[in-house]
Protein backbone atom coordinates (compact mmCIF):
# COMPACT_ATOMS: atom_id res chain seq x y z
CA UNK A 1 0.00 0.00 0.00
CA UNK A 2 2.80 2.32 1.17
CA UNK A 3 4.51 2.15 -2.48
CA UNK A 4 1.21 2.08 -4.57
CA UNK A 5 0.43 5.62 -2.50
CA UNK A 6 3.91 6.51 -3.18
CA UNK A 7 4.07 5.75 -6.69
CA UNK A 8 0.92 7.49 -7.10
CA UNK A 9 2.37 10.71 -5.71
CA UNK A 10 5.63 10.33 -8.01
CA UNK A 11 3.30 10.42 -11.42
CA UNK A 12 1.15 13.47 -10.04
CA UNK A 13 4.50 15.33 -9.56
CA UNK A 14 5.55 14.58 -13.26
CA UNK A 15 2.35 16.07 -14.81
CA UNK A 16 2.53 19.31 -12.72
CA UNK A 17 6.25 19.10 -13.68
CA UNK A 18 5.06 19.15 -17.51
CA UNK A 19 2.38 21.66 -16.85
CA UNK A 20 5.07 24.42 -15.44
CA UNK A 21 7.50 23.66 -18.14
CA UNK A 22 5.25 24.07 -20.98
CA UNK A 23 5.32 27.11 -23.19
CA UNK A 24 3.22 29.84 -22.78
CA UNK A 25 -0.37 29.24 -25.06
CA UNK A 26 -0.35 31.91 -27.93
CA UNK A 27 -2.81 32.71 -30.91
CA UNK A 28 -1.36 31.21 -33.90
CA UNK A 29 -3.09 31.86 -37.05
CA UNK A 30 -1.10 29.05 -39.36
CA UNK A 31 1.71 26.81 -37.75
CA UNK A 32 -0.61 23.49 -36.98
CA UNK A 33 -0.90 22.63 -32.91
CA UNK A 34 1.10 24.07 -30.04
CA UNK A 35 3.21 21.81 -28.43
CA UNK A 36 1.32 20.52 -24.84
CA UNK A 37 -2.29 22.21 -26.36
CA UNK A 38 -5.39 20.93 -27.77
CA UNK A 39 -5.73 22.59 -31.34
CA UNK A 40 -9.12 24.23 -30.31
CA UNK A 41 -7.70 25.58 -27.24
CA UNK A 42 -8.29 29.05 -25.98
CA UNK A 43 -7.37 31.18 -22.67
CA UNK A 44 -8.64 34.53 -21.47
CA UNK A 45 -6.20 36.45 -23.73
CA UNK A 46 -7.88 35.05 -26.93
CA UNK A 47 -11.33 37.46 -25.64
CA UNK A 48 -9.04 40.79 -25.59
CA UNK A 49 -9.46 41.54 -29.15
CA UNK A 50 -13.07 41.25 -29.41
CA UNK A 51 -15.22 44.41 -30.94
CA UNK A 52 -18.78 45.02 -30.53
CA UNK A 53 -21.16 47.28 -32.64
CA UNK A 54 -17.83 48.27 -34.64
CA UNK A 55 -19.96 48.93 -37.77
CA UNK A 56 -23.27 49.80 -36.73
CA UNK A 57 -24.53 52.82 -38.44
CA UNK A 58 -26.26 55.75 -36.66
CA UNK A 59 -28.86 57.00 -38.80
CA UNK A 60 -30.67 60.01 -39.12
CA UNK A 61 -34.58 60.37 -38.74
CA UNK A 62 -34.41 63.09 -41.52
CA UNK A 63 -31.86 61.39 -43.60
CA UNK A 64 -33.90 58.23 -44.00
CA UNK A 65 -37.27 60.24 -44.75
CA UNK A 66 -34.60 61.73 -47.64
CA UNK A 67 -33.55 58.80 -48.82
CA UNK A 68 -36.95 57.37 -48.99
CA UNK A 69 -38.29 60.02 -51.58
CA UNK A 70 -36.81 58.14 -54.41
CA UNK A 71 -38.96 54.98 -53.44
CA UNK A 72 -41.70 57.22 -53.33
CA UNK A 73 -41.21 59.29 -55.75
CA UNK A 74 -40.61 56.44 -58.10
CA UNK A 75 -43.68 54.96 -57.23
CA UNK A 76 -45.74 57.93 -58.19
CA UNK A 77 -44.20 58.20 -62.15
CA UNK A 78 -45.72 54.61 -61.78
CA UNK A 79 -48.91 55.64 -60.58
CA UNK A 80 -49.08 58.45 -62.98
CA UNK A 81 -48.60 56.44 -66.23
CA UNK A 82 -51.14 53.45 -64.57
CA UNK A 83 -53.69 56.87 -64.54
CA UNK A 84 -52.89 57.96 -68.49
CA UNK A 85 -53.58 54.29 -69.19
CA UNK A 86 -56.78 54.40 -67.68
CA UNK A 87 -58.20 58.06 -68.84
CA UNK A 88 -56.76 56.55 -72.34
CA UNK A 89 -58.47 53.57 -72.02
CA UNK A 90 -61.95 55.37 -70.71
CA UNK A 91 -61.82 57.15 -73.81
CA UNK A 92 -61.08 60.55 -71.42
CA UNK A 93 -57.73 61.45 -72.97
CA UNK A 94 -57.74 62.55 -76.80
CA UNK A 95 -54.72 61.50 -79.22
CA UNK A 96 -53.93 65.41 -79.63
CA UNK A 97 -54.01 66.25 -76.10
CA UNK A 98 -51.76 63.16 -75.43
CA UNK A 99 -48.46 64.16 -78.12
CA UNK A 100 -48.78 67.75 -76.24
CA UNK A 101 -47.83 66.45 -73.67
CA UNK A 102 -45.65 63.85 -75.27
CA UNK A 103 -43.69 67.05 -76.70
CA UNK A 104 -44.05 68.91 -73.88
CA UNK A 105 -42.16 65.75 -71.74
CA UNK A 106 -39.41 65.78 -74.33
CA UNK A 107 -38.67 69.39 -74.25
CA UNK A 108 -38.48 69.76 -70.34
CA UNK A 109 -36.39 66.80 -70.53
CA UNK A 110 -33.33 68.12 -72.17
CA UNK A 111 -33.82 71.49 -71.22
CA UNK A 112 -33.35 69.72 -67.66
CA UNK A 113 -30.56 67.94 -68.78
CA UNK A 114 -28.66 71.21 -70.45
CA UNK A 115 -29.14 73.29 -67.11
CA UNK A 116 -27.99 70.36 -64.93
CA UNK A 117 -25.00 69.56 -66.90
CA UNK A 118 -21.88 71.23 -66.03
CA UNK A 119 -19.86 70.65 -69.57
CA UNK A 120 -21.55 69.52 -72.64
CA UNK A 121 -20.60 69.21 -76.05
CA UNK A 122 -22.71 69.86 -79.57
CA UNK A 123 -21.79 66.17 -80.53
CA UNK A 124 -23.61 64.71 -77.52
CA UNK A 125 -26.61 66.92 -77.84
CA UNK A 126 -26.63 65.61 -81.65
CA UNK A 127 -26.21 62.01 -80.41
CA UNK A 128 -29.04 62.39 -78.17
CA UNK A 129 -31.26 64.33 -80.85
CA UNK A 130 -30.49 61.39 -83.63
CA UNK A 131 -30.91 58.70 -80.84
CA UNK A 132 -34.34 60.42 -79.87
CA UNK A 133 -35.56 60.62 -83.69
CA UNK A 134 -34.91 57.08 -84.40
CA UNK A 135 -36.75 56.23 -81.29
CA UNK A 136 -39.99 58.43 -81.62
CA UNK A 137 -39.77 56.99 -85.77
CA UNK A 138 -39.16 53.50 -85.16
CA UNK A 139 -42.38 54.04 -81.97
CA UNK A 140 -44.61 55.61 -85.12
CA UNK A 141 -43.86 52.67 -87.57
CA UNK A 142 -44.60 49.96 -85.49
CA UNK A 143 -47.72 51.56 -84.01
CA UNK A 144 -49.96 49.57 -86.26
CA UNK A 145 -48.15 46.23 -84.77
CA UNK A 146 -48.89 47.29 -81.25
CA UNK A 147 -52.65 47.82 -82.17
CA UNK A 148 -53.15 44.07 -83.15
CA UNK A 149 -50.88 42.68 -81.51
CA UNK A 150 -52.95 41.29 -78.84
CA UNK A 151 -56.55 41.08 -80.51
CA UNK A 152 -56.77 37.55 -79.90
CA UNK A 153 -56.00 37.75 -75.88
CA UNK A 154 -58.77 38.29 -73.23
CA UNK A 155 -58.99 41.27 -71.79
CA UNK A 156 -58.57 39.75 -68.51
CA UNK A 157 -55.53 38.18 -68.84
CA UNK A 158 -53.88 41.80 -70.17
CA UNK A 159 -54.91 43.21 -66.96
CA UNK A 160 -54.00 40.30 -65.16
CA UNK A 161 -50.37 40.30 -66.84
CA UNK A 162 -49.81 44.33 -66.76
CA UNK A 163 -50.28 44.20 -63.11
CA UNK A 164 -47.82 41.55 -62.91
CA UNK A 165 -45.17 42.86 -64.81
CA UNK A 166 -45.89 46.28 -63.36
CA UNK A 167 -45.19 44.44 -59.85
CA UNK A 168 -42.04 43.29 -61.21
CA UNK A 169 -40.64 46.56 -62.32
CA UNK A 170 -41.33 48.22 -59.47
CA UNK A 171 -39.44 45.42 -57.31
CA UNK A 172 -36.46 45.20 -59.42
CA UNK A 173 -35.65 48.82 -60.43
CA UNK A 174 -32.63 50.57 -59.27
CA UNK A 175 -33.69 53.03 -57.15
CA UNK A 176 -30.18 54.15 -55.83
CA UNK A 177 -29.95 55.25 -59.58
CA UNK A 178 -26.10 53.05 -59.63
CA UNK A 179 -26.90 52.49 -63.05
CA UNK A 180 -27.88 55.34 -64.37
CA UNK A 181 -25.08 57.83 -66.24
CA UNK A 182 -25.34 61.22 -66.43
CA UNK A 183 -24.51 62.93 -69.83
CA UNK A 184 -21.70 65.46 -67.93
CA UNK A 185 -19.87 62.15 -67.05
CA UNK A 186 -20.35 60.87 -70.82
CA UNK A 187 -18.85 64.22 -72.00
CA UNK A 188 -15.71 64.14 -69.53
CA UNK A 189 -15.24 59.96 -70.01
CA UNK A 190 -16.03 59.84 -74.06
CA UNK A 191 -11.92 58.96 -74.87
CA UNK A 192 -12.82 56.04 -72.30
CA UNK A 193 -13.75 52.62 -72.84
CA UNK A 194 -17.35 52.41 -72.38
CA UNK A 195 -18.23 50.37 -68.91
CA UNK A 196 -21.44 48.42 -68.75
CA UNK A 197 -23.33 50.14 -65.89
CA UNK A 198 -26.19 48.43 -66.21
CA UNK A 199 -27.32 44.93 -63.71
CA UNK A 200 -29.66 41.80 -65.34
CA UNK A 201 -32.34 43.15 -62.33
CA UNK A 202 -32.10 46.38 -64.07
CA UNK A 203 -32.65 45.24 -67.63
CA UNK A 204 -35.39 42.89 -66.38
CA UNK A 205 -37.27 45.60 -64.78
CA UNK A 206 -36.95 48.02 -68.10
CA UNK A 207 -38.39 45.55 -70.26
CA UNK A 208 -40.88 45.07 -68.09
CA UNK A 209 -42.30 47.90 -68.34
CA UNK A 210 -42.11 47.92 -71.53
CA UNK A 211 -43.72 44.99 -72.28
CA UNK A 212 -46.55 46.10 -69.92
CA UNK A 213 -46.50 50.11 -72.02
CA UNK A 214 -47.51 47.48 -75.81
CA UNK A 215 -50.05 45.67 -73.69
CA UNK A 216 -52.40 48.13 -72.64
CA UNK A 217 -51.69 49.89 -75.32
CA UNK A 218 -52.81 47.37 -77.71
CA UNK A 219 -56.63 48.20 -76.28
CA UNK A 220 -56.74 51.08 -77.81
CA UNK A 221 -58.87 51.81 -80.58
CA UNK A 222 -56.42 54.48 -82.45
CA UNK A 223 -53.07 53.82 -83.98
CA UNK A 224 -52.30 57.63 -83.28
CA UNK A 225 -53.62 56.96 -79.46
CA UNK A 226 -51.55 53.65 -79.57
CA UNK A 227 -48.65 55.76 -80.65
CA UNK A 228 -49.08 59.11 -78.25
CA UNK A 229 -49.92 56.08 -75.08
CA UNK A 230 -46.28 54.18 -75.69
CA UNK A 231 -43.90 57.51 -76.29
CA UNK A 232 -45.61 59.08 -73.01
CA UNK A 233 -45.25 55.51 -71.21
CA UNK A 234 -41.51 55.16 -72.20
CA UNK A 235 -40.52 58.91 -71.41
CA UNK A 236 -41.28 58.15 -67.92
CA UNK A 237 -40.20 54.63 -67.65
CA UNK A 238 -36.63 55.04 -70.05
CA UNK A 239 -35.73 58.95 -69.24
CA UNK A 240 -37.23 59.93 -66.49
CA UNK A 241 -34.72 58.30 -63.93
CA UNK A 242 -32.04 59.91 -66.05
CA UNK A 243 -33.13 63.78 -65.74
CA UNK A 244 -34.42 62.51 -61.72
CA UNK A 245 -30.91 61.90 -61.07
CA UNK A 246 -29.11 64.73 -62.94
CA UNK A 247 -31.51 67.00 -61.10
CA UNK A 248 -30.52 65.41 -57.69
CA UNK A 249 -26.76 65.94 -58.60
CA UNK A 250 -27.52 69.56 -58.97
CA UNK A 251 -29.50 70.37 -56.79
CA UNK A 252 -31.32 68.16 -53.35
CA UNK A 253 -33.66 71.17 -52.94
CA UNK A 254 -34.50 71.14 -56.31
CA UNK A 255 -34.86 67.34 -56.34
CA UNK A 256 -37.36 67.36 -53.06
CA UNK A 257 -39.37 70.22 -54.92
CA UNK A 258 -39.79 68.29 -57.86
CA UNK A 259 -40.96 65.25 -56.06
CA UNK A 260 -43.68 67.40 -54.02
CA UNK A 261 -44.99 68.26 -57.37
CA UNK A 262 -44.98 65.10 -58.70
CA UNK A 263 -46.47 63.26 -55.68
CA UNK A 264 -49.34 66.33 -55.74
CA UNK A 265 -49.74 65.53 -59.72
CA UNK A 266 -50.10 61.66 -59.52
CA UNK A 267 -52.93 62.64 -56.28
CA UNK A 268 -54.85 64.90 -58.35
CA UNK A 269 -55.13 62.43 -60.98
CA UNK A 270 -55.43 59.07 -59.01
CA UNK A 271 -58.32 61.02 -56.88
CA UNK A 272 -61.17 61.48 -59.60
CA UNK A 273 -60.59 58.15 -60.56
CA UNK A 274 -61.48 56.14 -57.72
CA UNK A 275 -61.85 57.62 -53.76
CA UNK A 276 -60.42 54.23 -52.31
CA UNK A 277 -57.74 53.75 -54.11
CA UNK A 278 -56.45 57.51 -53.66
CA UNK A 279 -56.71 56.65 -50.04
CA UNK A 280 -54.86 53.70 -50.13
CA UNK A 281 -52.62 55.47 -52.66
CA UNK A 282 -51.96 58.21 -49.64
CA UNK A 283 -51.74 55.75 -46.84
CA UNK A 284 -48.71 53.55 -49.09
CA UNK A 285 -46.70 56.85 -49.40
CA UNK A 286 -47.18 57.67 -45.73
CA UNK A 287 -45.94 54.17 -44.27
CA UNK A 288 -42.82 54.47 -46.96
CA UNK A 289 -41.86 57.72 -45.79
CA UNK A 290 -42.35 57.87 -42.65
CA UNK A 291 -43.45 54.23 -40.92
CA UNK A 292 -40.46 52.21 -42.76
CA UNK A 293 -38.12 54.64 -41.43
CA UNK A 294 -39.21 54.92 -37.96
CA UNK A 295 -38.91 50.73 -38.50
CA UNK A 296 -35.56 51.03 -38.93
CA UNK A 297 -34.24 53.25 -36.45
CA UNK A 298 -36.05 50.88 -33.25
CA UNK A 299 -34.81 48.04 -35.60
CA UNK A 300 -31.22 49.39 -34.68
CA UNK A 301 -31.45 48.88 -31.52
CA UNK A 302 -31.09 45.19 -31.47
CA UNK A 303 -28.39 44.67 -33.46
CA UNK A 304 -25.72 43.03 -31.82
CA UNK A 305 -22.39 42.68 -33.46
CA UNK A 306 -19.19 41.52 -32.95
CA UNK A 307 -15.79 40.99 -34.45
CA UNK A 308 -13.07 38.96 -33.33
CA UNK A 309 -9.66 36.81 -34.19
CA UNK A 310 -12.35 34.34 -35.12
CA UNK A 311 -13.24 36.54 -38.17
CA UNK A 312 -11.55 35.70 -42.01
CA UNK A 313 -8.77 37.88 -42.67
CA UNK A 314 -9.33 40.87 -45.07
CA UNK A 315 -6.91 42.72 -47.20
CA UNK A 316 -6.86 46.07 -46.17
CA UNK A 317 -5.15 46.90 -49.84
CA UNK A 318 -6.37 46.95 -53.25
CA UNK A 319 -4.89 43.87 -54.84
CA UNK A 320 -4.04 45.31 -58.34
CA UNK A 321 -2.31 48.38 -56.95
Amino acid sequence: MTLFFGGRMDSTEKVDEVHTTRKKWKKIAYGGMQTGYEDNYTDESFLEDMVMNANVVRRDTLTLIRDSVAVVQYICVVALVVSVWTYSLKAELDEHLLLMMDAVLLGLGFLVLLLTANRISLSLLYRYALNLGFFVGGLYVLAPVYETLTRSISSDSIWALTVFLLLIHLFLHDYAGSTIKSPASSVLNQNLPAENHTTLTNNVSLNASIVASVLIASRLPSRLLVFALILFSLELFLFSPLVIHCLKQYSVKLYLCFSFMLAVITLSLVYPLHRLVFFLFVGLIVFIMLVCPYWLIKAQEYKFEIKGPWDEAKLCFDITD
